[in-house]
């Protein structure tokens, strides 16, 4: 694949509205930088991206909002942001914008500019295999070209005449084949004999509300049956840590050590973890850790999400084989008492464990592409006007 040029300080616009799209972003940034040292990159997004020399003109925070409830709340705030964001980029016209995730915000946004004649690049397919299969013409109004995770998504949007390029999981690249546990647990002041559990109740504030209580709960019924474990849990922020914190107040709360970020350090270090559904998941798969993935969200929104959905699965990993290879608990089935009885088992099922492991190890491979590589050259791709196959060959 040939460097391709500097772009001479071409303007290109992005948003990420979660944590786990300020890391996707992130790396795509690195691949640009590393290969368009020109390019003025500027938008919403966090500090993994600010890291990379990104502009926010808004923080991320002000889009971490996650069901149909919650989203209602901020609703007012959310839309004014896309107005604003909308104006100031018709009036400077930026040679592409790219929205990373967050398709409730971004596809409204990028239908604009795209009418508008600006190239719209949308990074990470809104999960139309899953549920909500019809935004399938939305996208298409609203995107020139999709940049998918997955080696499936491709053909299913080129199928409805959308430009797709699968470009492999970042994490993928990120994480490595191997994973170093006593690295890990040296770096926090974990022993190597202990037995750990990790705690993912996910980065948004709507989600800490619903299951950070959830998984302290868990934890405690864990440490009831086997009173040696320690519990290691990584925060995606200030916030999220003081929410959870709030969670541990109670006399009868165990003791979790919380980590100001950390989660792939966490990952690396425990033997098993109890996770959210979302991306985290994926992650645990790339580390290889037998987990058990757990959802809550406001009523309403749930009932009317599951509605929706077409698979069995909401964890990726899952959703990747194909099977239900980890258990996943939801909503209502997703009580103290369960999560911690399957938590337990993950822990102490060794033929499982190897199992997984092997699993994890086959999807790592599958997933790792350079992303980086791929979308930087995707993007230098579409704003030199050069057939992809020219750069992706």
């Amino acid at each position: 694949m040939p460097n391709m040029p500097p772009a001479g300080g071409t303007d290109i616009a992005m948003v990420a509205g979660e944590a786990s799209g300020d890391l996707l972003a992130s790396l795509l940034l690195g691949g640009l930088n590393r290969y368009r040292p020109g390019l003025t990159v500027h938008g919403i997004g966090g500090p993994k991206m600010i890291d990379q020399g990104f502009r926010a003109d808004w923080p991320m925070e002000k889009l971490a909002v996650r069901g149909y409830v919650e989203v209602l709340r901020h609703y007012r705030e959310i839309t004014g942001i896309r107005r604003a964001l909308r104006s100031r980029l018709l009036a400077e016209r930026p040679a592409l914008f790219i929205g990373v995730d967050a398709p409730d915000f971004n596809l409204d946004l990028e239908t604009g500019l795209k009418q508008a004649g600006i190239r719209t690049v949308h990074f990470v397919g809104p999960s139309i295999w899953a549920w909500r299969g019809q935004r399938i013409e939305r996208i298409g109004a609203a995107v020139d070209h999709m940049l998918v995770l997955f080696p499936f998504e491709a053909e299913l949007y080129r199928r409805a005449g959308i430009a797709a390029t699968y470009v492999g999981h970042p994490l993928a690249d990120l994480v490595p084949m191997e994973i170093d546990r006593d690295a890990a647990r040296a770096t926090l002041g974990l022993d190597r004999n202990d037995e750990v559990v990790a705690l993912l109740p996910g980065s948004r504030l709507s989600e800490i509300r619903y299951i950070a209580p959830l998984f302290v709960a868990a934890a405690r019924r864990m440490l009831d049956q086997a009173p040696h474990l320690k519990f290691i849990a990584p925060m995606a922020g200030a916030a999220a840590q003081a929410a959870f914190e709030a969670c541990l107040l109670g006399a009868d709360a165990p003791p979790i050590t919380l980590l100001p970020g950390q989660s792939h350090a966490a990952l690396a270090a425990c033997n098993a973890t109890l996770v959210a559904s979302g991306t985290a998941t994926l992650e645990a798969a790339l580390f290889k850790r037998p987990m058990v993935i757990a959802y809550r969200m406001a009523p309403l929104s749930w009932f009317l999400m599951k509605r929706m959905k077409y698979q069995p699965w909401v964890g990726l990993p899952n959703i990747l084989a194909q099977e239900f290879l980890v258990p996943e608990f939801l909503q209502d089935a997703a009580t103290a008492e369960a999560l911690a009885t399957a938590t337990l088992q993950q822990l102490h099922d060794d033929g499982n464990r190897i199992r997984l492991e092997a699993r994890f190890t086959q999807m790592h491979a599958e997933l790792r592409q350079d992303t980086a590589l791929r979308g930087a050259a995707v993007i230098g791709a579409l704003l030199d006007g050069v057939p992809l196959a020219e750069v992706l060959s």
